[in-house]
């Protein structure tokens, strides 16, 4: 195969510029002749007439030659370029071989070069992008996590920031956040992708509500147990318009595709519209609350039917540990029955993260 082939390959493949090719290609070249001829002032040039690499060598003009390596003879530098004179420096091809060692070196050189172009091309294509949702395809399902493309790229979603229950299935579209994207790869990855985090849920909903994008309405706060269940607190900034109902849309219209993207997590959007006791009622929800007492800034005892308060706690304690996070308040249940001599259930931030 011609060398020119090759340089179209890569142009096609990889999208990279001919002539940038041409120079990395050289530039191995050169590296691999330094290593056997370190001295010798050399220089390499990819000649795109000829399809060949050209290794020339800077040599003086002199009248009589006493270091061949060094040194052309007027009369044999003159029929080359007839105007040049003596002890002017003039390039000639360098005719002395390199061995299989310094050709594997040029190739480790041009594959690095390349390598490094590739990388800069992704960082400038996606870079812009990072914090906003793509939509990919699952390439390949691995131990650590799944591979998507996105584009002509690779992503890598980790399997820390998928969402339990993600299935992975090759072939497959799937959306997710481009959480980062890297200089170079790290463990051979460069761009990050996250479908865990409470910023994915925000994404999610400024595309499906033209309101949250416009900022009419605001999500003030998220809290998500990926999953389970996420919590939304969104306030609007016009009067006329209902935070929560436009979030949901008419017959669940805006919230159906942002469910359905998340399998079987469950959201609660609230209105911080009342008191705090009213606002830590509507955080417990599905859970019906029966009253909330603050004890301070920072704790409130709530009392619950006793058939409310497994749905209060929710599943391994998530939906009041979001609860609490939600309203920034510590919250201790309460059964109603017996509310002076009752079982305290309280669900400290170890226990939490425990769970």
């Amino acid at each position: 195969m011609k060398l020119s082939q090759v340089i179209d390959e890569l142009v096609e493949e990889k999208g990279l510029d001919r002539s940038i090719l041409g120079s990395i290609i050289s530039e191995g070249m050169l590296t691999a002749y330094k290593k056997k001829y370190p001295i010798l002032p050399l220089s390499v040039n990819y000649n795109m007439k000829t399809d060949d690499i050209e290794v020339l060598i800077e040599k003086r003009i002199v009248q009589a030659v006493e270091e061949d390596k060094l040194e052309i003879s007027l009369r044999k530098a003159r029929a080359m370029n007839e105007d040049v004179q003596l002890d002017e420096t003039i390039l000639v091809p360098f005719e002395e071989p390199i061995g299989r060692i310094e050709i594997l070196k040029a190739k480790q050189v041009i594959a690095h070069q390349i390598r490094s172009i590739e990388y800069s091309v992704v960082f400038d294509e996606f870079k812009e992008k990072e914090g906003t949702i793509v939509y990919g395809v699952i390439h390949k399902c691995e131990r650590h996590g799944v591979t998507v493309k996105v584009g002509d790229a690779l992503a890598f979603l980790p399997k820390s920031l998928l969402i339990p229950g993600d299935k992975c299935i090759v072939g497959y579209s799937i959306r997710a956040l481009l959480k980062e994207v890297l200089p170079e790869p790290r463990n051979e990855n460069q761009l990050i992708l996250d479908r865990a985090s409470t910023k994915f849920i925000k994404k999610l909903f400024e595309i499906e509500v033209p309101e949250i994008f416009e900022n009419l309405v605001e999500i003030k706060k998220i809290v998500r147990s990926p999953g389970y269940k996420s919590k939304l607190v969104v306030v609007s900034h016009d009067i006329n318009i209902d935070p929560v109902g436009t979030c949901v849309g008419v017959g669940g219209a805006r919230i159906k595709p942002i469910l359905k993207e998340l399998g079987t997590e469950k959201i609660d959007i609230i209105s911080p519209a009342g008191s705090l006791e009213e606002f830590i009622m509507d955080a417990l929800k599905p859970a019906a609350v029966n009253r909330v007492e603050l004890l301070d800034d920072t704790n409130a005892n709530v009392w619950v039917d006793e058939d409310q308060r497994s749905i209060a706690i929710g599943k391994m304690g998530q939906n009041i540990s979001l609860a609490s996070q939600l309203t920034g308040v510590q919250l201790h249940l309460v059964k109603s029955e017996v509310p002076k001599e009752s079982e305290l259930f309280e669900m400290t931030d170890e226990e939490s993260q425990d769970e």
